[in-house]
């Protein structure tokens, strides 16, 4: 199997700027868990670097893997891949010749699926549980999880 399915989210502590991100990823049925912590960070950085992660963890260990299945919560991320090009022909800069917001993380995600088949998918965010597995529902709830314990640290 050549697909990697992954989904994404981020948290953040809007008053304390500590941040989580995860990512669940099912590679030849294999479930594997990523995620990390930040400090001095915001939702939207947290959303981008749980699929940056993602796809440098696999480019790294399942070279195999030719197409990607990003599922998120965040119409930030998931609306990258149609502003992609607008992005890369103003430099990462807005109208007024500001850097964007996140550019680092921004032009880091551009480049990282660059040469990739890529499929985003847009989930629903805080949905309740079903019968239906949800692994959107399990990274929010781990991204909550680091973000409740490093605020508590």
């Amino acid at each position: 199997m050549h697909t990697a399915e992954i989904y994404t989210d981020g948290s953040c502590h809007t008053q304390q700027c500590i941040g989580a991100w995860a990512a669940i990823l099912f590679i030849n049925e294999e479930k594997i868990i990523l995620s990390g912590k930040e400090t001095a960070t915001t939702h939207n950085r947290m959303e981008l670097m749980a699929v940056i992660k993602a796809i440098e963890f696999i480019k790294d260990k399942y070279s195999a893997v030719t197409d990607f299945k990003i599922i998120s919560d965040s119409q930030y991320v998931v609306g990258l891949k149609v502003r992609k090009e607008k992005l890369l022909a103003q430099n990462f800069l807005t109208k007024k010749r500001n850097e964007i917001r996140n550019a680092d993380l921004v032009e880091e995600l551009v480049k990282q699926t660059a040469n990739l088949n890529i499929q985003f998918v847009k989930i629903k965010a805080h949905q309740k549980k079903t019968t239906i597995t949800n692994y959107n529902i399990e990274a929010d709830k781990l991204c909550r999880k680091i973000v409740r314990e490093a605020c508590a640290e």
